[in-house]
């Protein structure tokens, strides 16, 4: 979508990213909620989690968990443990209408999380 902020991003129109390949890119959140706090979004623009429909999509999520794992590695959260969390529709928290993974580490994180 040409007016979506986080498929400019993934294109490289705006901001700096921290990881990109072929079918995922990565990027520092602005209003990070932790010392470690990496958005994680496909290139391909699909909105919310639900809309996540064939099994090219499937893939997409899985190659986003491995690029989360390799982010937190990188970052030096791995071992002391992460987070990785998706919001799906604005009763659950998603306010950019492109499914995007927080990636949460560096500090004790609190359970239940909401």
């Amino acid at each position: 979508m040409e007016d979506c902020i986080f498929c400019k991003i993934a294109r490289g129109e705006i901001g700096k990213l921290v990881y990109e390949d072929e079918a995922v890119a990565a990027f520092d959140d602005l209003n990070p909620q932790a010392p470690v706090h990496v958005l994680i979004v496909p290139k391909k623009h699909i909105a919310r989690l639900c809309d996540v429909a064939t099994d090219e999509d499937a893939c997409l999520v899985g190659d986003i968990m491995r690029v989360a794992n390799k982010i937190a590695a990188d970052r030096g959260i791995a071992d002391e443990g992460y987070r990785v969390v998706v919001n799906c529709n604005e009763g659950a928290g998603q306010s950019v209408w492109h499914v995007h993974f927080h990636l949460l580490g560096g500090r004790k994180l609190g359970w239940p999380p909401g």
